[in-house]
């Protein structure tokens, strides 16, 4: 079983920053593929970004390339999502997830751990 606790989420302008983290507990880190997702109001869940579990090979929807970086810190148990230059369409729950293995997906349903959500409200 794994536990995933996401943090730093707030309220911020456009054009601001936050860097989000999830914290991870209850088995070995480092075999996982970790993914952010984030759920606007009314909306479905979708993809945001994921990370090999060696941290080399990343992903991003095509929205925040260039404004969001995924990181993971293995011996903290620790993945982070900073997110630059944000956008009112930013606003959302943002989500961490884990998936065995070492395939990264984009898909909602090949990942087996969620986290509680952390709300992201950008303003104009």
């Amino acid at each position: 079983q794994v536990q995933l606790v996401e943090s730093g989420g707030g309220l911020v302008q456009a054009g601001g920053s936050l860097r989000l983290s999830c914290a991870a507990s209850g088995r070995t880190f480092s075999s996982f593929v970790m993914g952010w997702f984030r759920q606007a109001a009314g909306k479905e869940r979708e993809f945001v970004a994921a990370i090999k579990w060696s941290g080399g090979t990343t992903y991003y929807t095509d929205s925040v390339k260039g404004r969001f970086t995924i990181s993971r810190d293995n011996a903290k148990n620790t993945m982070y999502l900073q997110m630059n230059s944000l956008k009112p369409e930013d606003t959302a729950v943002y989500y961490c997830a884990a998936r065995e293995g070492r395939i990264a997906s984009k898909l909602l349903n090949e990942y087996n751990y969620w986290g509680q959500g952390t709300q992201v409200t950008v303003s104009s």
